[in-house]
């Protein structure tokens, strides 16, 4: 989500995976859930915005590799929505923050840096952790 060349940023707690560290709203597919559907249902539990899908768009995707897991994360941005940014998810976030699009905080996780870097010039894919 993109405000005026700021970008929301949610930064993890409790979670056990880069807690302490800003991340973008995230998760995971539900069964039989298209693409789209998840971004905007995650982003609408996380922070409570509530986005048409037409003013969704896809930024790229990564293939991401870890000690633990490998997959492909797909990132997409808005400039429009409606309903207030609150933190929907305190258990699992301590603070929702805006950042200027082009400094991103330094304890960003690597891979949302990378992925951000890579976008924002113009590559639609890239791989992390290989």
């Amino acid at each position: 989500m993109i405000k005026e060349g700021q970008i929301l940023l949610l930064r993890r707690t409790n979670t056990g995976n880069h807690d302490g560290d800003y991340g973008l709203p995230a998760g995971k597919l539900d069964g039989g859930e298209e693409l789209h559907a998840a971004a905007i249902r995650e982003v609408r539990e996380e922070c409570g915005a509530v986005i048409a899908p037409s003013d969704l768009r896809m930024l790229g995707g990564m293939h991401i590799r870890t000690s633990e897991n490998e997959r492909i994360d797909f990132f997409f941005t808005t400039e429009q929505w409606s309903g207030d940014i609150v933190n929907k998810e305190p258990d699992k976030c301590d603070n929702l923050r805006w950042f200027p699009a082009a400094t991103l905080p330094a304890n960003v996780i690597p891979f949302v840096q990378e992925a951000w870097d890579k976008f924002r010039n113009g590559e639609w894919f890239a791989s992390h952790g290989w």
